[in-house]
């Protein structure tokens, strides 16, 4: 212990004297230095093969959060309970005083958080301990930071050291800040929030504290971190982009870099995955829920892709190149990638030989394991008989990612990923998006607002209805002021005027089932355009001036796709009638989801985008206040 904090004092490394005093006096603390040896730990130490993650519940007895396995392609852990497979999205509270528009933890619970915070010392101070510094961004850009958790949950600490890169003691060096502490005490869930995930967040002067009372990484490993990021980047005017990156290479040498935004379940992982053939060859786009007609077409050959991005993208002003596009590089380590569209062999090549044959050990979470096994992605955990959880999980090196960009990129083309129902006539939703759709920047800017989570996210508890997942679709991991990060991703827009703005639905178009294919479509064919832009003919205003332009026609490699899935008010199934009150349930979500930023603070040109959208505007009244280039 003494070798410890004389190595940190000669490094100039500052660790808060409440920290120190904690390290001190617990039963005993370990420091990990690599993944490797976390991977050891989450199975209880060398030689074993097997792991509870269990504790003693005052009033409850023993309880298991997890079983752990050692697998030959890593480590594998399952929560027994349900619930703690999926981010529950409410998991947020804010214990300081400094400017928020999130529930404060003395509101939401009742009492002060510093009270908490003196039993979760006193709990801690009775364990043994894991511990380990960790980077959260790019290169020397972001926020460093030490992580304290229970020895026992090894597996959580290992999945912390992958998404964020750990950093091993010799590492550090004379400038490494504690700019952010994660403090991990998964019994609290038990005995103070009944049950349920609670991530307290508390800013102070000098860095951002991390309290997580709960096992799933999803919103304090990942998402907590994001909300550090997003914190510093307010203080300093940038934002982290809540999206996945991929430079797609046609088979005629355009390169065109596309940035795909949204919500959970909005598609980002699924945009660095390969389209995949039918068994003669052909390429389903969707399959009619109603007739069960299927529409294939003919690709000969398919773009080449380098993934930058997976979920997290920092927008710094460092790395703008001051050409008109947005820059980006990736802000984490590993990429926490859902599995769930992957239900056998062959569904997603590429993942499965990255994941089988690891050059690293991978954390596989919601995967049916046994110990020694290997971990197949394919393989999800039931949450009840027959029913298979939603959001399999495994964390995966950036590092082992074939082709994958270790550099700034200039994004050409920023889309935006909403998961849609089945829209018909009879059954009227907001569904009527078409395989892919033009937005001006004011459009765009309003789409990054209102960030609709959509239907049926697999990410989350809940996911039912259309709900806000806020500005940026990176809101619920803020901790500040909404309208700030507005301002920030409206003068984000204004400063790139040479990134052009889609729109993408996923699951549904009318009443095809479609998947992601039209994510997939649209990084095809504006690859094969080269400079990503449409002839005037081929697009108009969409019946809906929320979806911007929809296009008129649509040709691959001589595949035409049917005009259906461009204008959905062309689907007998849908119509007219069907799309117009489909329309109408966007309207009303977008009513009620943008006045809540005409605030004061709001930009002039924001407060004027907003007052157009609320007042019927047109596509023509958008590119009046800012020109589509």
């Amino acid at each position: 212990m003494k070798n410890f904090f004389e190595e940190l004092e000669k490094k100039n490394v500052v660790l808060p004297e409440e920290t120190i005093l904690l390290l001190k006096a617990c039963k005993k603390f370990t420091v990990y230095n690599t993944v490797e040896e976390l991977a050891i730990a989450a199975v209880g130490g060398k030689g074993k093969n097997s792991f509870e993650v269990k504790y003693d519940i005052p009033g409850k007895g023993e309880y298991t959060e997890a079983i752990v396995h050692k697998v030959t392609n890593g480590i594998s852990a399952n929560y027994t309970e349900p619930y703690m497979r999926r981010r529950d999205p409410n998991t947020m509270a804010i214990a300081d005083n400094l400017p928020s528009d999130k529930e404060r933890f003395n509101t939401k619970y009742g009492y002060e958080f510093q009270s908490l915070k003196d039993e979760t010392f006193d709990w801690l101070k009775k364990q043994e301990l894991a511990v380990f510094f960790y980077f959260a961004g790019s290169g020397k850009l972001g926020v460093g930071g030490i992580a304290i958790a229970p020895a026992n949950a090894g597996f959580f600490a290992m999945g912390l050291a992958m998404l964020q890169k750990i950093i091993s003691v010799d590492e550090l060096s004379n400038k490494f800040a504690i700019d952010s502490i994660i403090y991990v005490a998964p019994t609290f869930r038990h005995t103070h929030f009944n049950g349920k995930q609670v991530v307290v967040h508390n800013r102070t002067e000098n860095r951002h504290e991390i309290y997580s009372y709960n096992l799933y990484p999803g919103p304090s490993a990942k998402k907590g971190l994001y909300g550090a990021l997003l914190t510093k980047g307010e203080k300093e005017g940038w934002i982290t982009a809540h999206c996945s990156t991929v430079q797609a290479i046609s088979p005629y040498d355009n390169v065109t870099t596309f940035m795909h935004e949204g919500a959970s379940g909005g598609g980002k992982s699924e945009m660095l995955q390969h389209i995949l053939r039918e068994p003669d060859g052909q390429v389903l786009i969707g399959e009619n829920t109603i007739t069960t007609e299927r529409r294939l077409i003919s690709l000969p050959i398919f773009s080449s892709f380098h993934p930058v991005t997976d979920d997290m993208a920092l927008c710094h002003p460092s790395i703008q190149k001051h050409n008109g596009k947005l820059s980006v590089i990736d802000a984490e380590n590993g990429w926490f990638i859902r599995v769930d569209s992957v239900n056998e062999y062959g569904d997603d090549p590429s993942l499965e030989k990255i994941t089988i044959k690891a050059e690293k050990p991978l954390l596989f979470m919601n995967i049916k394991t046994n110990p020694d096994c290997t971990a197949l992605i394919w393989d999800h955990i039931e949450d009840a008989p027959g029913k298979k959880c939603p959001n399999p999980r495994v964390i995966v090196p950036r590092q082992i990612v074939p082709n994958v960009i270790d550099h700034s990129v200039s994004v050409d083309v920023r889309s935006f990923g909403v998961r849609t129902p089945p829209s018909s006539l009879e059954n009227p939703n907001y569904g009527i998006i078409g395989m892919f759709h033009i937005l001006p920047p004011a459009l765009a800017w309003l789409w990054r607002l209102v960030a609709p989570r959509g239907h049926a996210n697999p990410s989350i508890i809940g996911g039912g209805n259309m709900e806000s997942e806020g500005v940026g679709s990176y809101w619920p991991f803020a901790t500040g002021k909404k309208v700030e990060h507005a301002n920030l991703l409206l003068e984000q827009i204004l400063a790139t005027p040479a990134t052009r703005y889609t729109l993408v639905p996923n699951q549904y178009i009318g009443v095809w089932k479609v998947g992601f294919k039209p994510q997939l479509m649209m990084r095809e064919y504006l690859t094969r355009r080269g400079n990503a832009k449409l002839r005037t003919d081929q697009y108009r205003p969409a019946r809906c001036p929320l979806l911007g332009y929809e296009l008129n026609y649509l040709t691959i490699e001589g595949a035409k796709i049917p005009s259906r899935f461009l204008q959905v008010n062309k689907q007998t199934e849908v119509g007219n009638e069907g799309y117009d009150a489909g329309a109408e349930l966007l309207y009303e979500f977008f009513k009620k989801e943008l006045p809540k930023y005409l605030t004061p603070e709001l930009s002039e040109t924001g407060r004027k985008i907003i007052e157009a959208c609320l007042a019927g505007a047109s596509i023509d009244d958008y590119n009046a206040i800012i020109p589509m280039n």
